[in-house]
């Protein structure tokens, strides 16, 4: 039996888009899956270092690992009409140098964040520590992401919204790239293409049973949040567009690399279907 390990994040998004897999409904005979949960940016650094063989990184990491990782089209979370906030104090007003905390350096909402506020001074924290840094008056702003935007202290509120920042950005209002999944590229193309079949398996078949899946998660405390922030929360990040991407998210995607490319982020503009699993090889090895 292989043994392969799936890292994601522990955020209700991707437990549940992985979950499939871990309670047996979906699977492949010879080989165990094992999983590890860690928040996004160390899945991030450990990307950069090659750690795992898949893994849940932010669009906004993929180019500078595009040599070593090819990017999956399924359990992906984009943002339409809503992503991270910027948030502050009420009744404050932000300087031009003001500190911010903000989730990771190779988060998307960092790179959005760097590009329309280069002045800002970052500071870089686990997400669930952002609200609490702002209250105590740590950092003068920070970035809520994950299930943090669905809930915050009433003594703040929203200076900004990413997707706001993204939509000016990006000229027009494609969805907002946030987080996906990639492979190690050293892996054999014909094992690459049965695992990317089967997360996709796994995370239509977390679709269909949405409910069921749902209330197994909350009983066993493997998220964060209740029931009705859950549900809204799954409709946000992880919804019928997560299954597989689509010619939109494709160009959002492509949009998000090139804007860092110009802003000097990326050594290059990539097209993000040149790094893409060839699902056809397995056709044409036959053929």
């Amino acid at each position: 039996m292989k043994k392969t390990v799936i890292a994601h994040s522990p955020d209700a998004d991707d437990i549940f888009m992985y979950y499939a897999i871990k309670f047996g409904w979906v699977g492949k005979k010879d080989t165990v899956f094992e999983n590890i949960a860690l928040d996004i940016e160390t899945l991030n650094t450990e990307a950069l270092r090659g750690t795992y063989d898949v893994s849940a990184i932010s669009f906004g990491l993929y180019p500078h690992i595009r040599n070593d990782y090819a990017l999956l089209r399924t359990a992906v979370s984009f943002g339409q009409g809503y992503g991270p906030k910027l948030i502050r104090k009420k009744g404050t007003l932000l300087k031009k140098r003001f500190k911010v905390a903000l989730s990771g350096k190779f988060t998307t909402n960092a790179l959005l964040f760097r590009i329309a506020y280069p002045d800002a001074k970052i500071v870089y924290m686990n997400f669930l520590e952002i609200e609490q840094a702002v209250l105590a008056g740590e950092v003068d702003a920070g970035v809520l992401i994950h299930e943090s935007i669905l809930g915050y202290d009433e003594s703040l509120e929203v200076e900004r919204e990413l997707w706001d920042v993204w939509c000016e950005l990006a000229g027009s209002e494609l969805p907002l790239p946030l987080g996906g999944m990639a492979i190690r590229r050293s892996l054999p193309l014909s094992s690459a293409i049965e695992y990317e079949n089967l997360l996709t398996k796994a995370v239509k078949v977390a679709r269909d049973h949405k409910d069921t899946l749902s209330r197994m998660l909350l009983e066993r405390s493997l998220v964060r949040i209740d029931a009705p922030t859950l549900e809204k929360y799954l409709e946000l990040y992880a919804n019928d567009e997560s299954i597989t991407l689509s010619d939109l998210q494709y160009t959002a995607i492509e949009k998000l690399f090139e804007l860092g490319h110009r802003h000097g982020f990326y050594d290059a503009a990539i097209d993000p279907k040149d790094y893409m699993i060839p699902l056809e090889y397995t056709e044409l090895r036959y053929s």
